[in-house]
């Protein structure tokens, strides 16, 4: 114990006597000096995760010092529109949207006995990002409207032509034109 009556804060370096200590990684803090260094929300032995000699609530840390990228949630906090910024972290700008270049138009153009490419891209797609519609493997980030540029699923898919389309997109395209298509209740209504 330092000369001057306790062990010193680990955020304001004062002494900290016995009725106020709140001890964490063999250091003493004030329980009102014991914050998250982030948000300022308090902490207990539950809630706190140490960096160093800094410490976070685990929602922060994981912000901040956790994985990054597609699938690295936690909870409800997965649907947060938070990037980080507060804490240092630039957001990753996403490469904009490019439609299909691929001269072949057959839905099941593919090498055959070779790696699985992707239509997008031209990149080879291994299993772990591979994504298959329309006849094809796609990458996960590839795997979106043509039109749009909006993501896809096996359910909300349509193809054309070697490429992929939101139903949306595909409908306004390629569906039915004409006097009496899309206008609502009655549109098929049959006129002399």
């Amino acid at each position: 114990m330092p000369f001057g009556g306790g062990n010193k804060c680990g955020c304001c370096q004062k002494t900290v006597y016995f009725a106020e200590e709140v001890q964490c990684e063999g250091k003493s803090w004030h329980k009102s000096c014991f914050l998250c260094m982030v948000c300022r929300k308090n902490l207990d032995s539950t809630t706190v995760a140490v960096h160093v000699d800094e410490i976070y609530c685990k929602s922060c840390y994981g912000k901040k010092y956790g994985p990054k990228g597609y699938g690295f949630g936690s909870g409800a906090g997965t649907l947060s529109m938070d990037t980080g910024e507060a804490l240092g972290i630039k957001p990753e700008v996403q490469a904009p949207h490019r439609p299909t270049n691929n001269p072949n138009t057959s839905q099941f153009a593919q090498k055959p006995g070779g790696p699985d490419v992707c239509p997008r891209c031209g990149r080879t797609v291994y299993a772990a990002e591979k994504v298959i519609g329309g006849g094809n493997s796609w990458h996960k980030a590839c795997f979106r409207c043509a039109n749009c540029g909006k993501g896809l699923e096996s359910t909300t898919l349509a193809d054309r032509d070697g490429e992929i389309y939101c139903k949306g997109c595909y409908a306004k395209n390629f569906g039915p034109k004409g006097f009496g298509f899309g206008q609502g209740a009655g549109a098929l209504a049959h006129s002399q």
